[in-house]
């Protein structure tokens, strides 16, 4: 399993949630970020395993954030999530470097070591 996450998302109640969440489950969140800047800023110096990526960020949105951390750390897995979206086509995941898509007010329900897992495990 994915240990070490990052957290994308510009709304500080949805990364505390998520941060409990994901810690409740056995992960460590290593860092948060509230848009895509912080994001690139926060896996300068250290990837992490697994990436919660928010698709509407303020600024260059969830696909375009997902690409270039993609580039920054390839083996992390990206899971994007939105609240405004109920499901993504799985060309459009591939397209934008994503693993995996889960809706926000699916995320307590969602299997996430199965998310995170990396490729080939």
């Amino acid at each position: 399993m994915a240990n070490r996450i990052l957290i994308v998302d510009d709304s500080p109640h949805f990364r505390a949630v998520a941060a409990e969440l994901l810690t409740d489950r056995g992960f460590d969140v290593l860092m948060t970020a509230a848009d895509g800047e912080q994001a690139l800023a926060a896996v300068a110096d250290r990837c992490p395993d697994g990436i919660l990526l928010d698709l509407n960020l303020p600024g260059p949105d969830g696909f375009a954030v997902a690409a270039s951390l993609a580039v920054a750390c390839p083996a992390a897995r990206i899971v994007l999530t939105s609240a405004d979206v109920a499901s993504l086509p799985g060309e459009v995941l591939r397209d934008c470097a994503v693993a995996a898509f889960v809706p926000k007010e699916d995320l307590a329900a969602a299997d996430l070591a199965m998310l995170f897992r990396p490729e080939g495990r």
